[in-house]
């Protein structure tokens, strides 16, 4: 069974609580606490200016913060170069505060098994950094440059880790996923039968299945917009196990009230 909720504004990405009884739903307009059993929308956090910004990507960590990241998406044509938003985290209880970090267009992010290392991409300007990362109180250390992307291979979008700590990357516009080994090294491409993967996880009960969803084809560029009906996914056995961090609705990847 299907269960559509619609939204006022674009949705960059949203985190289950950890009751699953509601999903925090970050929006062009802010951040909003949606109920799943009434739809019923609750503002929690202004953004930042919705006419040339939106939230593009998130991921919950370990210790339930909500980790967004931001794109450059101007509501009408351009009037100024892309220019810059911060990495945000959220929480229930201490609400949302901007980070050190600053992209046009955030992507990508994983979490090592151990949860020492937070990966992020920075999509326009095709590279991945990989940040030391201390779970216990959420900071970032100082990254190091993990991967950098050939434009001929597409754009870096939405990641997952597996549970030998290899990072894979959906490749937008590029057919396929990479794998990277912990060192950054491609060590595996996995075509798809799509062009436009947008997004990878780990599923199923010994989460060996990867699954990637693909924006249509179809879609008008730059800046998509389509409906539910319009998404494509695509199943693929990967030779490795995902982490309980990249499983859709993950008890550890939920959102916490502090």
């Amino acid at each position: 069974m299907v269960r559509t909720w619609r939204l006022p504004a674009d949705i960059g990405a949203f985190a289950l609580t950890r009751d699953r009884a509601d999903a925090i739903v970050a929006l062009r307009s802010g951040l909003f606490r949606l109920g799943l059993r009434t739809g019923d929308l609750a503002p929690l956090a202004p953004p930042f200016d919705p006419r040339l910004h939106r939230f593009n990507e998130g991921a919950p960590d370990s210790h339930g913060r909500f980790w967004l990241g931001t794109m450059f998406d101007p509501i009408g044509p351009p009037q100024a170069p892309p220019e810059p938003a911060r990495l945000h985290s959220f929480t229930l209880g201490d609400g949302l505060h901007p980070q050190p970090d600053a992209a046009e267009f955030h992507n990508g992010m994983a979490w090592s098994p151990d949860k020492t290392v937070f990966y992020l991409a920075h999509s326009r300007r095709r590279t991945v950094s990989a940040f030391p990362f201390d779970v216990g109180n959420g900071r970032q250390g100082t990254p190091r440059r993990f991967v950098t992307t050939p434009p001929a291979l597409g754009v870096r979008d939405g990641a997952a880790v597996d549970a030998e700590g290899g990072y894979w990357c959906a490749l937008h516009g590029g057919w396929c996923l990479h794998r990277y080994g912990p060192a950054g090294r491609l060590d595996r491409r996995m075509r798809l039968p799509v062009s436009q993967p947008t997004m990878c996880a780990f599923a199923g009960r010994d989460l060996d299945l990867l699954i990637a969803t693909a924006r249509s084809p179809d879609d008008p560029p730059p800046a998509p917009r389509y409906p539910p009906d319009l998404r494509q996914q695509a199943r693929r056995r990967p030779d490795r196990n995902g982490t309980a961090q990249s499983a859709p609705g993950a008890r550890e990847g939920a959102i916490s009230a502090g």
